[in-house]
């Protein structure tokens, strides 16, 4: 008698060796495809010279090497990692506080977690094109304050670099504080309350309470965090498009290096290979805060 499901041919315990790759099949299709070789592809574009609908030539290091020598370049390198530095602690401490405050037993809070969330759901372009209403020369903020008297002319939060990318930094922690709440909930769902009640007998105060048991509770959920908002600041490209314009804002001093990126690979030369050298940088540079935020959270577990 044959056992239920093996073929009168097939030996005992005997399996194909190629149905799992049966189920992996498309997955790794998808994956090969929209992943694999594209990054692949950029790689070797960065060695050539090709300019969009034409094939370019092997320059080896060539665009390496003028991507270390152009000052848009820097400026533009210079603009990512300070978007990292400003928006990170933000980002990791903001939604820690929020979470711990949406948290409080109270009638609506509900209402108030949702409303803290609502940013999250809405496309990046929306959210662009609604703080351009609100921080243009014209706009909510500049009337507001020049009606009550506390600016005599208006802000250029627009119109100035430096202001325009703080304005874009505030846009993607306003947009990004409900997302990082909603993990720092969870990881919070997971703190004993037994540790709070014990500290609040002790006579330890919410402050208290806060950094010597919410902080190492959830430590590690802060450098996951900060590790996943560190890609996310290096990738920043619709906040600078969206408030400063195809040309990164006056004399494309709030560019970063996705927004340079666009800018050379699409722009009226369209320098495909120089475009990709720079990505593949972008992608070092991102791998560098990511095996660093690895570090972190090893070291921590240790």
């Amino acid at each position: 008698m044959t056992p239920p499901g093996r073929g009168p041919g097939d030996a005992p315990g005997h399996r194909k060796w190629w149905t799992p790759y049966l189920f992996l099949a498309p997955g790794l299709v998808m994956v090969t495809l929209f992943s694999l070789w594209p990054f692949v592809n950029t790689v070797i574009l960065s060695f050539t010279d090709a300019q969009i609908l034409r094939g370019g030539t092997f320059v080896g290091f060539d665009n390496y090497t003028r991507a270390f020598a152009d000052p848009d370049f820097w400026v533009a390198t210079g603009n990512s990692v300070l978007y990292l530095l400003v928006v990170v602690p933000c980002l990791v401490l903001l939604p820690l506080a929020l979470a711990v405050l949406v948290r409080t037993k109270i009638p609506g809070i509900g209402l108030f977690r949702s409303a803290f969330y609502t940013p999250v759901i809405a496309s990046a372009v929306v959210v662009g094109l609604i703080w351009q209403w609100v921080l243009r020369s014209d706009g909510l903020v500049n009337t507001v304050f020049q009606k009550i008297g506390i600016v005599s002319g208006p802000i250029p939060f627009l119109t100035d670099s430096t202001m325009l990318l703080i304005s874009a930094m505030m846009v993607t922690v306003w947009k990004g504080l409900g997302y990082y709440m909603v993990f720092y909930l969870a990881a919070l769902g997971n703190v004993p309350a037994s540790l709070y009640e014990a500290a609040a007998l002790d006579g330890a105060g919410p402050v208290r309470r806060f950094f010597s048991i919410t902080v190492p509770q959830v430590k590690p959920m802060m450098l996951l965090v900060g590790t996943l908002s560190a890609i996310s600041a290096l990738r920043v490209f619709t906040e600078i498009y969206i408030l400063g314009g195809e040309s990164g804002g006056p004399g494309g001093g709030a560019r970063t290096l996705p927004f340079l990126i666009r800018q050379v690979g699409l722009g009226f030369s369209g320098e495909t290979g120089y475009a990709s050298a720079i990505s593949i940088l972008l992608f070092l540079l991102t791998l560098v805060f990511s095996l660093l935020g690895h570090r972190l959270s090893k070291g921590d577990e240790s």
